[in-house]
């Protein structure tokens, strides 16, 4: 069976340096809130090009920070609206919703899978306060547009770079498009720690000290508490294990853009859609999705040829019974994208022989 993403040889490929780093923490005797921690954050702000980064527990915390922070600074309050891509993984929503902020659900492109940035203005209202956009599958989704239409509103461009570390906009890195950034180090992300971590890149002091805070019991000073925050940190070891895989981050995309231009091009099958690229410095393939009609079949079939798929996401966001007020909502290119994706084995330690056996199963699945 070829591995959907196998986790183990890919931390096998720089094991020895993530088992000094462990060392390192365990010999220290010091597990949260020390040197590896705040060396990483340095590191990582400097790599993404942003002032600050500021570490928390997970993606899904940053994303939550990030909004938490602008209400406790008084640029967002209770009801007011987050532009979002509907087709998006359901933490992105979640965020805004346990905000008390409302999600303005915008279609995607079908040949892009990212916000169509033609639909966003006519979303805009006096309560919008900020357009999320998400890097989703590794593709960088900030346009121009976009950029002028914060400017032209007076919004926030917020980031959920969760899926998309190493990928770029002419030559600056996602992560640092738009006013604040999250992060998730998942494990099985681009850069990936060994448990959940996650974090937020900011250039704004302010916002940066009060996420910084929140995450700490609301604490600023201690056992002095100016937020009713939270208990949401990146520990040592984590922290070691990132910094030894930031230093091969880059290497390790340009590997997956390796795998996808095969995929790109020996993918013939007209059942099968692939990626439009225009730009392979703009998406970092954290996942290769594929659009297919019969994509339930094609799942069958692949797993039977012994190459193991995952569909992101089976339900939509608005579909989902958490969000049953949205249920009846009609999106249909976001439905549609649900419907029929699924994403390949895809990795920076695949072997020829698996992007072959992965390229011939999928081209033979209209012999059927």
């Amino acid at each position: 069976m070829i591995k959907f993403l196998d986790l183990q040889k890919v931390t096998a490929s720089h094991g020895e340096e993530i088992h000094e780093a462990v060392r390192r923490v365990i010999d220290s005797g010091w597990y949260l809130q020390g040197e590896e921690n705040r060396a990483f954050e340095q590191e990582y702000a400097q790599y993404i090009g942003a002032k600050h980064t500021v570490s928390c527990a997970n993606g899904l915390d940053a994303l939550i920070w990030i909004l938490r922070a602008y209400k406790e600074m008084g640029v967002m309050k209770d009801g007011d609206e987050v532009i979002v891509p509907a087709n998006t993984f359901i933490a992105t929503i979640l965020a805004i919703t346990e905000n008390n902020l409302k999600p303005v659900l915008v279609e995607p492109r079908l040949e892009t899978l990212e916000i169509d940035d033609s639909l966003i203005e006519r979303a805009i209202t006096h309560r919008t306060k900020a357009i999320m956009i998400v890097h989703l599958y590794g593709q960088c989704a900030y346009t121009e547009r976009i950029g002028q239409l914060c400017r032209k509103y007076g919004l926030k461009l917020l980031e959920d770079n969760a899926q998309a570390h190493g990928c770029r906009y002419g030559d600056r890195l996602t992560g640092s498009l738009g006013d604040a950034a999250a992060h998730s180090f998942y494990p099985g992300k681009n850069l990936g720690a060994l448990g959940d971590a996650g974090a937020v890149t900011t250039n704004d002091d302010a916002l940066a000290q009060t996420i910084r805070a929140l995450a700490n019991y609301g604490s600023s000073r201690k056992y002095v508490f100016q937020y009713c925050g939270r208990n949401s940190r990146l520990d040592e070891v984590q922290a070691a294990v990132l910094r030894v895989k930031l230093r091969h981050l880059d290497e390790d995309v340009a590997k997956r853009q390796s795998v996808a231009q095969r995929y790109v091009a020996g993918i013939t099958n007209p059942l099968v859609k692939t990626p439009q690229v225009t730009d392979w410095r703009a998406h970092a393939f954290h996942l290769f999705p594929v659009l297919c009609e019969r994509r339930d079949e094609l799942q069958q079939y692949l797993t039977y040829k012994g190459v193991q798929t995952v569909i992101h996401y089976p339900i939509p966001p608005h579909k989902q019974e958490c969000y049953k007020e949205w249920n009846n909502l009609s999106l249909p290119i976001t439905e549609r994208i649900h419907q029929q994706e699924l994403s390949l084995p895809m990795s920076q330690v695949m072997t020829d022989e698996e992007v072959n056996a992965v390229i011939d199963a999928v081209n033979s699945f209209h012999l059927l």
